[in-house]
């Protein structure tokens, strides 16, 4: 039995690989760690309850008793999908991301240093590598990280990059592109144009609308990251894309008129601080491996737009409180 650790495991990405990996691989067993900040939502493990291959223990991957605990029994692989990750909250405080992107990640590879861990995964972005005018991101090009969030987590590239330099640690970086789906926390664009759309209210696009981004649905990255573990090359970067390029204004239209939303809905609002143009990643690398993105865009964001329609329980206690006072107060609506 192959004993898998994944930090971060009631988060959006977090909790699609833990399910894929207890689909998908029989002889693994799970333990998810997550302190279950607000994006961590204990809803999206609730059906692994009573699993027999299923662990979970909540605690802070910036905690080395918290690890330990985790770690109890052994471990054999561990990936770390732990992480503070939405860029405006780090432009407004951005401790909270280094404690646990960099520290975090710091604790987490020292114990897996200590039990001489198998393969340490280490989740990181196509972020790092900062605004991108024309071509696209190899894994041998600079990072130019240009907000506290993206330089938070390539610090904890480098430092994962490190472990294996320095120590021999078996470490595997990926950097993916912008994930989509089911169950991604209302915060993020589609999530959130798409509930908002729902419930009629505004959705608050920054600046003229025309940043692009490289859309990968989740369980493509889910896939590609069994790859990266089973074929790849310890001390090696992966970048993961979707090869999506849209322009945001392009996926607000879209989700407008799928939901039959009239495009009085859409609101410009002024841009993010340091708003990175465009992303895109080149992803020879990992397809000469095998994988390539098994979901077409259009399929992609209609099964995600129906799963929003579908499952309001899921999302709107979500859209109270601190979230409501959050986006009120930063988008000024």
């Amino acid at each position: 039995m192959t004993r898998v650790l994944i930090t971060g495991g009631a988060g959006f990405i977090g909790s699609h690989y833990v399910h894929h990996a207890l689909t998908t691989h029989d002889d693994w067993q799970v333990t998810v760690l997550d302190k279950l900040t607000y994006a961590g939502n204990p809803a999206n493990l609730e059906d692994l309850e009573g699993h027999p291959r299923y662990r979970f223990v909540r605690g802070d991957i910036a905690s080395r008793g918290d690890v330990d605990a985790a770690l109890e029994g052994g471990i054999d692989c561990l990936f770390n999908f732990a992480a503070e990750t939405h860029v405006d909250r780090s432009i407004g405080d951005a401790e909270g991301f280094i404690r646990t992107d960099v520290y975090g990640t710091y604790t987490l590879l020292e114990a897996a240093r200590a039990r001489e861990v198998k393969a340490f995964v280490q989740i990181s972005t196509d972020e790092v590598y900062g605004s991108v005018a024309q071509g696209r991101s190899r894994e041998t090009d600079a990072l130019m990280p240009r907000n506290p969030y993206s330089a938070s987590k390539a610090a904890a590239d480098r430092l994962a990059y490190s472990y294996f330099a320095t120590y021999g640690l078996p470490v595997f970086i990926s950097r993916a592109s912008n994930n989509y789906g089911p169950r991604q926390y209302p915060e993020k664009v589609i999530p959130l144009f798409v509930t908002n759309a729902l419930e009629d209210q505004p959705l608050p696009l920054y600046g003229d609308g025309q940043n692009v981004r490289d859309w990968l649905y989740v369980t493509d990255h889910c896939e590609a990251l069994d790859v990266v573990l089973l074929k790849g090359t310890p001390g090696e970067v992966y970048n993961i894309g979707g090869g999506n390029e849209r322009r945001n204004i392009e996926i607000t239209e879209l989700i407008l008129d799928t939901l039959r939303k009239p495009r009085a809905l859409l609101r410009y609002v002024q841009d993010r601080l340091g708003h990175d143009r465009r992303y895109a990643l080149d992803c020879s690398k990992i397809r000469a491996l095998g994988w390539t993105p098994r979901t077409p865009f259009e399929q992609g964001i209609d099964r995600t737009i129906s799963w929003y329609a579908s499952n309001r329980s899921w999302w709107q206690p979500i859209k109270t409180g601190e979230y409501l006072e959050y986006y009120r107060k930063h988008y000024r609506l």
